[in-house]
């Protein structure tokens, strides 16, 4: 693993975009919401933080950067709250961060890897990983004809037969909301779209991807068990340090899959 750059702007910048799924995939981004949750795949693959970063002046966004055989690696977090000083969790930042990172980066995929809530009822574990099937929103409720559709906001993951088949992941459909607790009106919908796993980015990362048309993937974590009997704040921070090595696990699993293969590979 090789440092991308010093840390300043010099970052290389890649070639624009092509459609072409044979061509070799060079530059991944990572979006991930909390330094908790990226810090582990970070320090695996000896990321540099950019002090002047191209995603925008002034911004609390951040960014890491490397080479890891023949792909370009880029981990972006929203940063801190200036107000607060937590992590900018949910899906305005999310939305914002994939945005300046597929202007300035240009990536050939996006992977959305953080920790989730999962239904036991479903299969779940606590440390699962699961491969997104599809997204879809769960607290975007329009009782109107065609709004109602637009609310929910299905949205197919990418297709990775081959790297589902070599790692050995389950599998499953992202709900995604801004609260970390579940409401009764949450619940009935993300049991009617039928989702095992919920979190409050994903969606929101799937809607950015697909309007720019960047093939987007999911990796998710299960921290915390959405039916069980503990309650889901206790749960989220009592396993957020073993599941997100777990999580860096699996990542550093696909980016080796992923290295040296085209779209079509996957």
């Amino acid at each position: 693993m090789a440092p991308h750059g010093d840390g300043s702007s010099d970052i290389e910048k890649p070639k624009a975009a092509q459609s072409d799924s044979t061509r070799p995939i060079s530059t991944v981004v990572f979006v991930i919401a909390m330094q908790a949750e990226a810090l582990p795949l970070v320090n695996k693959f000896g990321l540099s933080e950019t002090t002047d970063s191209p995603l925008g002046k002034g911004l609390p966004w951040i960014l890491y950067h490397g080479v890891h055989n023949d792909l370009r690696i880029n981990v972006v977090c929203p940063g801190r709250d200036a107000a607060l000083g937590i992590d900018s969790v949910g899906t305005v930042p999310a939305s914002l961060i994939t945005f300046a990172s597929i202007q300035a980066l240009q990536p050939d995929i996006i992977i959305n890897a953080g920790t989730c809530g999962a239904f036991k009822v479903k299969g779940a574990n606590i440390g699962d990983v699961f491969l997104v099937s599809d997204v879809v929103f769960h607290d975007r409720r329009i009782p109107i004809p065609m709004f109602d559709l637009y609310g929910v906001g299905l949205r197919q993951s990418f297709s990775t037969p081959n790297l589902l088949k070599e790692l050995n992941l389950k599998i499953g459909r992202l709900s995604t909301g801004d609260s970390l607790d579940m409401s009764t009106q949450d619940e009935s919908l993300i049991i009617a779209n039928d989702a095992t796993l919920k979190d409050m980015e994903g969606a929101a990362v799937a809607y950015v991807a697909d309007l720019l048309k960047v093939p987007v993937m999911f990796l998710k974590a299960v921290t915390d068990l959405v039916d069980g009997d503990k309650p889901t704040a206790e749960e989220f921070l009592l396993n957020l340090t073993v599941v997100t090595a777990a999580l860096e696990e699996t990542a550093t699993k696909v980016i080796n899959f992923i290295n040296g293969k085209n779209l079509s590979d996957l």
